[in-house]
């Protein structure tokens, strides 16, 4: 129900907001060119079971008027494939399909942004993580690492005179590496494909 939720709220999000005036001409000079933020999905935190642990923060800054890097640190925790996707797949979730633990990931993803038409920008973002695997009784069995690339177009909503701003967007996620996973996950995972289509994604942030 929490992840229903969560997409309702992209969804209206986009549909509101599509109309609004976003990025910044080539010729504009000053517009703030560092920012901070985060993501919407921090509030999967808020969850009684199965809670992520999750935390992202986004430091940014914009090359020129429509060439944005952004750098990612991130971690969190998932008991179930990266392969199945958390909204459309009624496989996510279910018993038979849950790692016998969890994995923790910690990553540093490298975002590129290239704006096209007013707000609307396409996303390359790359992410090396470092993963830790974990038993049901919480000991640790083995660790791993992974690159999780993210393919993402968006949205730049500018807010409060251009102080704030909201990026809701949709993407293809894709696993093109990673280690092999101890038994009993590596199992599971195999069953599931590398790449997730339709990930919706909701970044926010302050310009400085």
């Amino acid at each position: 129900m929490r992840k229903k939720i969560l997409f309702i709220v992209f969804v209206l999000m986009m549909s509101t907001t599509l109309h609004l005036m976003a990025q910044y001409a080539t010729t504009d000079s000053t517009y703030k060119r560092w920012f901070v933020g985060s993501t919407l999905f921090l509030l999967g935190n808020l969850a009684t079971t199965n809670s992520p642990d999750f935390v992202q923060l986004n430091l940014g800054y914009r090359i020129t008027g429509k060439d944005v890097i952004t750098l990612e640190p991130k971690t969190w925790k998932y008991a179930w494939p990266n392969g199945i996707h958390p909204f459309f797949n009624k496989a996510y979730g279910k018993a038979e399909e849950e790692f016998p633990g969890y994995i923790r990931e910690v990553g540093l993803s490298v975002a590129y942004q290239r704006f096209w038409w007013k707000g609307l920008y396409a996303e390359l973002n790359v992410m090396p993580t470092r993963q830790t695997f974990v038993n049901i009784e919480g000991g640790k069995v083995d660790n791993g690492f992974q690159i999780f690339n993210t393919y993402r177009v968006g949205y730049h909503v500018k807010l409060f005179k251009d102080r704030f701003f909201l990026q809701p967007a949709i993407a293809i996620t894709h696993r093109p590496y990673h280690t092999e996973m101890p038994n009993g996950f590596k199992q599971l995972d195999d069953k599931w494909s590398k790449f997730v289509f339709g990930e919706p994604g909701f970044h926010f942030g302050v310009n400085l």
